[in-house]
């Protein structure tokens, strides 16, 4: 025990040479200390300088240290007093729920709206029409009466699947997206390897570059994690790299994540040179890229590009994948291509969450795969695409108002309308949905730069005749909107004539 004023503290035992950053060592022990009742409810922590000094940290350790204690609601700082244990929680008293825990109230109010409107351009998810069910069942069956069954059911191991890592890991270095140096993890799906990321890679108040618009899952993972979102406005060829680069020398950015193929939500690809100045200017200044390509697989036309990963000499990008978008999004299994220290902390912080993804969904899917039942259903899958997306992008040339701008991404599920000046797509939603369709307002997609004129269109899980059906509602009722904006323009107040 230590005592630091009227505090006695228990003794805290850190390692400097464990992987595991020191802030977060201290963290836990003085987490330990609180919810065992160690360190009572109303007790004052001592000020960051003094416990630094004694424990011989920098003050910002202890500093980020008592912000986790803070975010989970145990501990509250008092301008001029200090930072005191809060839990919330007073003898004979209901547990305080509400403050219990980290606030997510930004994620709160950016949460997605949901609808049941019969065509439905908000979810970004293949189509449920085309899944080839027979062929599952086919795999599943081949699966559960093979020899490996009853391994399979047994707990496995949180780097994944072994036949699933090796066939992930072999086709990968056979492109060129894996180096001698990488290795592999199985996720439960992208989100989880976002989240994972965040925790290995990313400290309260460190910067973080993103895509703006971006989808919202990946952003609030970020946010919920402390990190500073930095935005950089996404153009016609992804990313902008001005911006970027004048970001890393503002920002000090820890790391930029990107989507190189029909980014998600503005379908935007970035050209091979671009990719290739991202890589030069983010290994100049020591920021971490992530390649996010779930979409990439999904090209209808054009020539496909090589990934950011696999131009990276150095080995160092990260290279998120997954099935959901290309086969069964509800068996939730993606996958983590980096080097091995970083893959070694990401599947110690899993196995800390669930252990290890579902073993089952892994097998099925390996079997899928292996047997080319995948190949055939990504062939159907790209028919199918081509077909939706001419008839997205033709329907919006005839439908939309004029002065409308619109991506024309060569594959992928979504594309990026921006109204003319005036129209605001979140507030024409409801209407939209009384007349049958939704959309996603652009600002559920925001990270800095709200645009409230602007929507995505997720064509890929909707029928070519509904598509067309759904876009001309649309354009009738934003055609409707900017009459009267204009109108509305045209009868305001006039100067008086002297």
């Amino acid at each position: 025990m230590v005592r630091y004023g009227l505090l006695m503290l228990p003794s805290i035992q850190l390692d400097s040479s464990a992987a595991k950053p020191l802030y977060r060592q201290l963290h836990e022990q003085l987490r330990e200390f609180i919810v065992s009742g160690r360190i009572g409810q109303g007790e004052r922590l001592p000020a960051t300088r003094e416990l630094a000094g004694s424990l011989g940290l920098n003050r910002a350790t202890v500093a980020s240290a008592y912000e986790l204690l803070g975010q989970e609601g145990l501990l509250k700082g008092q301008v001029g007093r200090g930072s005191f244990v809060d839990t919330g929680f007073e003898h004979g008293n209901r547990i305080a729920w509400d403050q219990l825990g980290p606030q997510s109230s930004s994620m709160q109010a950016t949460a997605a709206p949901f609808s049941t409107a019969g065509i439905s351009f908000a979810s970004s998810r293949p189509a449920g029409e085309l899944f080839p069910l027979e062929d599952f069942r086919t795999a599943c069956r081949e699966v559960i009466q093979g020899e490996a069954a009853l391994s399979i059911l047994q707990l496995g191991s949180p780097f994944g699947y072994p036949a699933l890592r090796e066939h992930l890991l072999e086709e990968a270095r056979r492109a060129g997206d894996a180096h001698p140096s990488d290795d592999i993890a199985i996720t439960s799906g992208c989100q989880q390897a976002l989240d994972l990321l965040q925790r290995v890679l990313i400290r309260p108040g460190d910067a973080v570059a993103l895509e703006d618009p971006v989808y919202p899952g990946l952003r609030n993972v970020f946010a919920a994690a402390g990190a500073r979102l930095i935005g950089i406005p996404v153009g016609p060829h992804g990313i902008d790299l001005s911006s970027f680069e004048g970001a890393l020398e503002r920002e000090k950015p820890r790391l930029v994540l990107v989507t190189s193929n029909f980014q998600n939500p503005t379908g935007a690809t970035m050209p091979l040179a671009a990719r290739q100045t991202l890589l030069r200017l983010a290994g100049q200044a020591g920021v971490v890229i992530v390649e996010n390509d779930i979409y990439g697989a999904l090209r209808y036309e054009g020539d496909p590009l090589p990934t950011i990963k696999h131009l990276d000499p150095a080995g160092d990008v990260i290279l998120i994948r997954s099935f959901s978008k290309i086969a069964f999004p509800g068996l939730r299994v993606g996958w983590v291509i980096a080097p091995k220290p970083v893959i070694a902390r990401l599947v110690d912080a899993k196995q800390c969450c669930d252990l290890h993804s579902d073993q089952l969904a892994q097998a099925v899917l390996h079997r899928f795969a292996q047997s080319g039942r995948l190949a055939a259903h990504l062939k159907k899958v790209l028919h199918a695409g081509t077909k939706r997306l001419a008839a997205v992008l033709s329907s919006c040339d005839a439908h939309m108002p004029a002065g409308t701008r619109f991506t024309r991404p060569q594959g992928g599920m979504s594309l990026w309308v921006r109204l003319p000046e005036g129209i605001d797509a979140g507030e024409l939603l409801p209407r939209a949905e009384r007349a049958g369709v939704n959309y996603l307002p652009g600002k559920y997609f925001a990270v800095t730069r709200p645009e409230s004129a602007a929507l995505r269109l997720s064509f890929a899980g909707v029928a070519p005749d509904r598509i067309r059906a759904g876009v001309a509602v649309l354009g009738e009722i934003f055609g409707k909107e900017l009459e009267r904006v204009r109108a509305a323009r045209e009868s305001g107040p006039r100067p008086a004539l002297v």
